[in-house]
């Protein structure tokens, strides 16, 4: 497995660089070793932002965790992020590494096993008139969702706006190609 690690507002010293390399090679096992994972480490005021990113034959896997201290939002992102392979690993085995599960035992954390499984528990139908980007911020800030699906006037595809963590909006468009 390749691990790039890059910082954002800070110098990353050889021995935080070191850290995060040793602590990452240990989910190497789940990964095929051609597999790219990058490492970014952000400082932002008080907050130590650790955010990791892995491309897996066309599907993304990406978690990041924001703390006081940098190590623990490390540590916090890996856990996450072996939670998530671990939670999803029928639907990931194929693309990850074939002998990723073989050992039982999670590196980082072990799954509760009293941990539910999230189920649809609601579905919702509605009308889309062809509306510009700007009326559908407005529609979603009247309902106070934190993202709005609509037809875009504009390409009369369907897209996702959403509130991104920084308060400022993110569009998704899709490329059916």
């Amino acid at each position: 497995m390749k691990i790039k690690i890059t910082g954002k507002g800070m110098n990353i010293s050889d021995y935080l660089r070191g850290v995060v390399q040793k602590k990452a090679e240990k989910l190497g096992r789940y990964f095929k070793p051609e597999t790219e994972m990058s490492v970014m480490l952000t400082m932002e005021k008080n907050r130590q932002i650790a955010e990791v990113t892995v491309p897996i034959d066309g599907i993304l896997l990406r978690t990041e965790e924001a703390t006081g201290d940098m190590y623990s939002s490390i540590d916090a992102m890996l856990k996450k992020l072996e939670r998530m392979i671990r939670k999803h690993r029928t639907r990931l085995e194929r693309r990850l590494h074939e002998d990723a599960f073989k050992l039982e035992a999670a590196v980082y954390e072990h799954l509760d096993e009293d941990e539910q499984n999230p189920a649809l528990v609601r579905s919702k139908k509605f009308s889309m008139k062809p509306m510009d980007i700007e009326e559908a911020m407005m529609q979603m800030e009247l309902i106070g969702h934190s993202f709005f699906v609509f037809r875009n006037a504009e390409t009369n595809d369907v897209n996702v706006l959403y509130l991104r963590n920084d308060g400022n909006y993110g569009l998704i468009e899709p490329d059916i190609g």
